[in-house]
Order: structure tokens, then sequence, then C-alpha cells
């Protein structure tokens, strides 16, 4: 059996991602890495650093999440070298995020890097933010949560 190429690892990682909006990380935590240098940034703030951080902060991310619907991914730019490759993206969804009444949509912007392990493309690290649109250079200053 053949390794999956990256474009089809890139697809399976497109199936995934909107699962944690559902409240299932499981998904997408078959993507990972489970080396000690794999990183997470998620839009709730901080940076997790080896599998067990990666693998809470996943779970604490999906309890925050329910009703998710993906409604697109728009790919910036992607490159893939030998046993590297990486994607910019913006994601695109609608959710029902921590208690709101209702869904609501939401993008990321997003920066996902893969690395070759024992033939198979694995997600090492993963950066998505709120700043999909511009930002006013006052938002560098501004406290988080207003």
């Amino acid at each position: 059996m053949l390794a999956p190429s990256f474009e089809e690892e890139v697809d399976r990682y497109h199936l995934a991602v909107p699962e944690i909006t559902r409240g299932n990380p499981g998904p997408v935590k078959d993507l990972y890495s489970r080396l000690d240098d794999v990183t997470l940034a998620n839009p709730f703030g901080g940076i997790a650093r080896g599998w067990a951080q990666v693998e809470a902060r996943l779970d604490q991310a999906s309890r925050y999440f329910h009703d998710g619907e993906m409604l697109g991914f728009d790919t910036i730019t992607s490159y893939k070298a030998l046993n590297t490759a990486y994607l910019v993206e913006t994601e695109h969804f609608k959710a029902r995020v921590e208690g709101a009444p209702a869904p609501e949509e939401f993008a990321l912007r997003v920066t996902s890097i893969f690395r070759r392990e024992e033939g198979l493309w694995k997600l090492v690290h993963r950066h998505a933010d709120p700043a999909a649109q511009p930002q006013s250079r006052h938002s560098l200053t501004e406290p988080a949560g207003l």
C-alpha cells in the first residue's frame, strides 16, 4: 500500500478540522505527530508544546464548540519539500461557541506545518487565530477578550 501523498493528507486534514467544532477532537489528533517537538497555538491563546500538552489543548478546544459546520477553506499558499510541507489558509466556520445561544460565523487565519514520518505526513504545528481580516495597529495593545 502506498503512503498518502501530501495532497491526500491535506484532504484528510480538511475533513478532520471541522470535527473540533462539533466537539470531536479525535480526527485532528490522528493527524498529529507524537514527537516531543509538536506545537499548537490555537485561538484560545498560549502555545502547547509536546504531545501531552497538544492533546489536552485539542480536548479543551473541542469542549468550547457545538453544532459546528465548515463553510470553506481559502488556501493562500502551500509548499512541499521532500520531508516538510506547510499550508497557509483561512478557515471559515459556523458554530455555537461556549454557551452562545446560536451558532455564529467566524474565520481563522491558520498556518499548518507537516513533516514526513515513516513515510506518512504528520502535523507538527498548527497556529490558528481570529485575525483573518486586517487589524488596526491598536489591536496589538488592546487587552485580549474585549
